[in-house]
């Protein structure tokens, strides 16, 4: 049996709370006043423009006066113009005191969903792997079982950070959930908003959520309960083998529906004006090779401690296959939906792209380089996919890659050009690093590291590739 060791379990703790504190600090420190921004904004203005500021000013004074020969006419159009002015710098102030505001909710909802999508992309590989009958993989579905006891809670997080967003946040994550858009007669009433209320509404999303985890959850009970069941059973009874064998094959069948519509739910409505009906497939790419990047990960860190003897390099070779071969896949679909996009060149579909490529170049591009350039030219090597700490290495970027991807999604929509990586989502990726390693780990003290009653365990023991 493995045992938690306690450097480990303190440095879970620890992070979880850091990090709580960081996001406590990032929530007060973003509520800053009408009059801060406005500052905030003359200084930023007078940094990229210089003087300019001051000759604005100079032009905005009454120097018009001068004039005795203008008509009553043009005065009235002036002092309209300066009404105009004041009414859209007051609105721009507001927009971004509101994307301010927003920030350490975005940075929460992205940390907490991308290490929710690590387990559920374990859960999906660890049911294909059994709907499959797969021979090499049973050594290391014990490390899978652990990784997937987080599916529960990191999803209720998950839905509880947007949840809160709407009551708490006034809408700082999905714009939607604001009522008057729905309302012809208020001022923020939104024609495609309200279009779409059939599906998007509090209670449906709700619901919906509910449903998502729960059915995920419960296929994680019953295959982790009948996998236990069979190291206990008979050396000829492979009854409870083929219960999960049944069961994740259905689970797949589920499974692929509400991963698409939970990446609606849950990340595409941040933009309720725009879709992709790829995007479904594309969240699933990026989930599924974050997944088995951390199996990689954790199956090398207990085999440096001393567990997991019977897990040799031809594992660690096919996971790093893994690894290499949906990082291309991701690619192809991120490229589908860019390129398809980009061509066709329609207004409410290019603008998403549009609005990443002016405001987050950066982490936009930089994430293409970390899930794809750095995958393909590091994994290529079939040797390189044997040597542990070459495969860490490669792990660690593809997921800052995919953490990247995640934060392109989010954070556009909800913080627009207000972005930058500090304290608020520093801290939220070491609450939630912590939450998860405590769980996982936790969770693979309750079993023996090897699934021992597999009928296909003798097979996975001795796998060379």
């Amino acid at each position: 049996m493995y045992t938690f060791s306690n450097k480990l379990k303190t440095l879970s703790i620890a992070l979880m709370i850091i990090g709580a504190i960081g996001v406590v600090y990032g929530f007060m420190t973003s509520h800053k006043s009408f009059e801060d921004v406005e500052t905030m904004l003359v200084a930023e203005s007078a940094s990229h423009h210089g003087g300019g500021h001051g000759e604005d000013a100079a032009h905005a004074s009454p120097a018009h006066d001068t004039h005795n020969t203008t008509d009553a006419h043009a005065t009235n159009a002036h002092a309209n113009s300066d009404v105009s002015h004041g009414d859209d710098h007051k609105k721009h102030v507001e927009h971004v005191m509101h994307q301010i505001h927003n920030r350490p909710w975005a940075a929460l909802y992205v940390a907490a969903f991308f290490f929710f999508m690590i387990a559920l992309g374990v859960l999906a590989f660890y049911a294909i792997q059994y709907a499959a009958q797969a021979g090499w993989s049973p050594v290391l579905f014990r490390v899978m079982e652990g990784i997937t006891s987080y599916v529960l809670p990191g999803g209720l997080i998950v839905l509880a950070i947007a949840v809160a967003s709407h009551y708490l946040g006034h809408n700082s994550i999905f714009v939607w959930m604001n009522e008057n858009m729905t309302n012809p007669d208020h001022e923020d009433y939104d024609k495609l908003v309200a279009g779409k209320s059939g599906f998007l509404n509090m209670t449906g999303f709700i619901i919906r959520g509910l449903i998502f985890i729960a059915g995920w959850s419960i296929y994680r009970h019953f295959a982790r309960k009948f996998s236990i069941a069979q190291d206990n059973a008979d050396i000829n009874d492979n009854s409870n083998f083929k219960k999960t064998f049944r069961i994740s094959a259905a689970f797949l069948v589920f499974y692929i529906y509400t991963e698409s519509m939970m990446s609606w739910d849950w990340i595409m409505s941040v933009d309720p004006h725009w879709f992709s009906t790829l995007f479904g497939w594309y969240v699933f790419a990026s989930m599924f090779v974050s997944g088995i990047t951390v199996i990689a990960m954790i199956t090398m860190y207990l085999k440096s401690r001393g567990h997991l003897e019977f897990v040799n390099d031809s594992h660690l070779h096919d996971l790093a296959k893994f690894m290499f071969a949906i990082s291309i896949f991701w690619t192809y679909l991120w490229f589908s939906q860019f390129m398809l996009i980009w061509y066709s060149n329609i207004p409410e579909e290019v603008t998403y792209f549009v609005t990443r490529f002016q405001d987050y170049q950066l982490p936009f591009l930089g994430m293409v380089v970390m899930n794809f350039v750095f995958p393909l030219l590091v994994l290529m090597n079939s040797d390189y996919k044997r040597i542990p700490w070459f495969v860490v290495m490669a792990g660690i970027v593809i997921l800052c890659g995919h953490y990247l991807d995640i934060f392109n999604m989010i954070m556009p929509a909800t913080v627009g050009d207000r972005w930058y990586i500090g304290v608020s989502e520093i801290s939220s990726i070491m609450l939630f690093a912590g939450l998860f390693i405590f769980v996982v780990f936790t969770a693979l003290t309750k079993a023996p590291l090897l699934a021992k009653g597999n009928p296909f365990i003798k097979e996975s023991e001795h796998f060379h590739y």
